[in-house]
């Protein structure tokens, strides 16, 4: 359980990223790219990246639209993920984006944080133009399934 200026810092972290997010926009010409949404809430996310051809991240931007915690959570993933390898978000689990969000949440809010971590996933499977390589089939997300009320 965590302390009350624990909580209140984790709150503070939040807000910053929800009112002065991570590259929210767009990139010119992404490689890859996917959205997804929340069907229970109506929270959307899309994430567009530019994979260089030694698989590493070279722009990460997200765009959506949703409550405070899915929009604070994509940038944080973004800021986390931005210049970082195809195999280090393969490997990044849904338990660190929990870890990396900070604030305790209830499982339906655990849906909204982890909807940027689904799509990022899917993301690096989803080529702009078809023909990119990434090895393997996108991975089956652990965690909370978005469509499942708790």
């Amino acid at each position: 359980m965590f302390s009350r200026d624990e909580e209140e810092l984790y709150q503070e972290h939040v807000l910053d990223h929800y009112e002065d997010p991570y590259h929210r926009g767009h990139v010119d010409h992404p490689t890859h790219e996917h959205e997804d949404d929340n069907p229970l809430c109506g929270d959307v996310v899309k994430i567009e990246l530019v994979i260089d051809r030694d698989g590493k991240i070279v722009e990460a931007w997200f765009d959506g639209d949703g409550c405070c915690i899915s929009q604070a959570s994509a940038s944080m993933l973004i800021e986390r993920m931005d210049g970082k390898t195809v195999d280090e978000v393969k490997n990044f689990s849904a338990e660190e984006m929990l870890e990396l969000f900070g604030a305790k949440l209830t499982p339906n809010r655990q849906k909204c944080c982890l909807l940027s971590w689904r799509v990022l996933q899917s993301a690096v499977y989803s080529p702009v133009n078809g023909d990119a390589e990434v090895d393997g089939p996108p991975p089956t997300p652990s965690g909370p399934h978005l469509a499942e009320e708790s």
